[in-house]
């Protein structure tokens, strides 16, 4: 397994946070968002975070580089349900030499819904891995998060 780390289930852990409200269409027949949503949930949140640490996910890709999503893991701890406004909170938890963790908390109203951690590894357009770029690692070793303001 790839996934090392521990989501925090603390909102002052997250240098950033996305909203979304939940659209009838993502709910099953009872009335609670189906699990296989907050995947796109977290995806939305990490691409709103790379767009605003100034890294987005389209410049990746003109670079040459994918950010392919390699394990998922997920923990649901309280139903949000449709029309529920929630925040996905985003860090970047981890980086190795060819893969990154990213962590997630989905909160509402400060209530903690779920955790989660992408396990992302990097490769070149023909799927190739490659090397993290500096400023991926920089960000990892200094331990600053560049979403804070």
């Amino acid at each position: 397994m790839r996934i090392s780390v521990e989501p925090s289930r603390q909102a002052s852990d997250y240098a950033f946070h996305h909203r979304i409200r939940v659209r009838f269409a993502e709910t099953d027949a009872m009335g609670i968002v189906h699990h296989s949503r907050y995947l796109l949930y977290l995806e939305e949140a990490r691409v709103a975070y790379l767009r605003h640490i100034g890294r987005p996910y389209p410049e990746w890709r003109a670079a040459g580089m994918n950010a392919t999503v390699l394990e998922v893991h997920l923990r649901y701890v309280k139903a949000l349900q449709f029309d529920d406004e929630f925040d996905v909170h985003v860090s970047l938890a981890e980086v190795g030499r060819t893969t990154f963790q990213m962590a997630y908390l989905v909160q509402r109203d400060g209530e903690v819904c779920a955790t989660g951690v992408t396990a992302h590894g990097l490769t070149n357009t023909a799927g190739r891995p490659m090397r993290m770029p500096s400023w991926l690692v920089e960000m990892a070793v200094d331990r600053r998060d560049p979403a804070v303001n």
